[in-house]
């Protein structure tokens, strides 16, 4: 696959690899908790399990669990959901157990802010 440059030549052709996300790894002490949040409460379907692994699907790519220790960083990677409605789905969540923060418009958006049982930041966004 082309495309242009990124210094913003439109006549420099360069390859772009094709390339999909597949998952991503949360590495947790607290399987059965960390399994119970994305597969009851957020409502992941499990796509497979073996020892000391859960991956759930979640659209585009999955969510992989796997036993270790937990270690998110002070700015580690937000797993984001979206949500035509964003309100209706935190309260629907939130029913079910998740903690999320406020729901906030912005002009562009609308989002809400939570966590899963390890602390790793989730959002669920119109965006």
């Amino acid at each position: 696959m082309a495309g242009t440059d990124p210094a913003g030549d439109a006549n420099s052709e360069i390859e772009v690899p094709e390339m999909k996300m597949a998952r991503v790894i949360l590495f947790t002490s607290r399987m059965e908790e960390m399994s119970k949040f994305y597969g009851e409460v957020m409502g992941l379907s499990l796509a497979s399990i073996e020892k000391g692994w859960r991956e759930y699907g979640a659209g585009g790519a999955n969510i992989a669990l796997h036993s270790g220790p937990s270690s998110p960083g002070r700015k580690g990677p937000k797993i984001v959901f979206h949500a035509k409605d964003v309100a209706a789905e935190r309260e629907r969540l939130v029913a079910r157990g998740a903690k999320f923060g406020k729901v906030r418009q912005g002009e562009m958006f609308c989002l809400c802010d939570g966590k899963d049982p390890d602390g790793n930041p989730v959002q669920l966004s119109d965006r």
